[in-house]
């Protein structure tokens, strides 16, 4: 029997899947409530927009803002750039985030990446404070970079502190590329700054070209000068006065805990966007 003959038919290539539609993503984002009405409430919106304006260092993010920013303030700009209720009589119940300013800042940061990685061979440091929700987007960033030739970090990877509400040291701890917090094992959700300044102390002249994260991560980079684009709740108004001052350059704003798989379309988007913009 010749080869020809013995030899198995070849399994056809999976067809790539079609890019994801804009009008699509934005479905997808109100039926997840990861925009549209969220479930993080009116009440819990407003305290946060509050404590901000009283410049209550757990919600400035390792930033200091320039401006006045009193609370109204706070609120006018998240309805700029969240797509919150605008009205401030609105206290109870839920609120809202605008799809399409999540879609809009979704392309400005796929373009700041992309910008990025076309200057060649950068350096990137990712991290996150949510890694039971945007872990996922992370992750997939932090490969989509280092398959176009970026360098990931790891700077400080080991570093332990004693943090402010818990009794024992927590350690920054990579995996595959993207910086958390661990505590006794397990990834923890924080908004502390001091991790990204531990790492800041330690970069010398090795600085990122580049911080993707969100929380203390994004705003203790945005505050050193760093480029940096993040993510953020409408319950986290300081990486929004960060952009509106320039210290951050793109806030995606989205619910940043719903299940992981629910990020998926977004994941995909966003990727999409930087390849074509390569």
């Amino acid at each position: 029997m010749s080869d020809e003959e013995t030899q198995l038919p070849r399994t056809p290539e999976p067809e790539a899947a079609p890019p994801v539609r804009r009008d699509d993503l934005r479905e997808h984002l109100i039926r997840t409530r990861i925009a549209g009405e969220v479930a993080t409430s009116r009440e819990n919106n407003l305290g946060h927009y509050r404590a901000l304006a009283n410049r209550d260092p757990r919600h400035l993010f390792g930033l200091t803002p320039e401006g006045g920013w009193d609370w109204l303030d706070v609120l006018e700009l998240m309805v700029k750039s969240a797509g919150v209720v605008a009205d401030p009589e609105h206290t109870r119940g839920p609120d809202t985030i605008d799809p399409d300013l999540t879609i809009d800042a979704i392309e400005a940061m796929g373009d700041t990446v992309a910008d990025v990685l076309r200057a060649g061979s950068p350096r990137i440091l990712v991290a996150t404070g949510h890694p039971t929700g945007l872990l996922t987007v992370h992750l997939a960033l932090a490969e989509l970079a280092a398959r176009h030739g970026a360098t990931l970090m790891n700077t400080a990877e080991g570093w332990s502190y004693w943090g402010p509400g818990f009794g024992r040291t927590r350690t920054i701890r990579y995996l595959n590329d993207v910086a958390m917090l661990d505590d006794r094992g397990a990834f923890v959700h924080t908004h502390d700054p001091a991790p990204m300044e531990a790492m800041i102390a330690r970069f010398g002249g090795e600085r990122p070209d580049l911080v993707i994260a969100d929380h203390g991560w994004a705003g203790a980079a945005g505050e050193a000068g760093i480029l940096t684009v993040g993510f953020a709740d409408s319950n986290d108004p300081a990486l929004f006065v960060g952009e509106a001052e320039g210290k951050i350059a793109v806030t995606v704003p989205l619910d940043d805990n719903v299940l992981p798989r629910h990020y998926g379309p977004l994941i995909r988007y966003l990727t999409e966007r930087v390849v074509r913009a390569l």
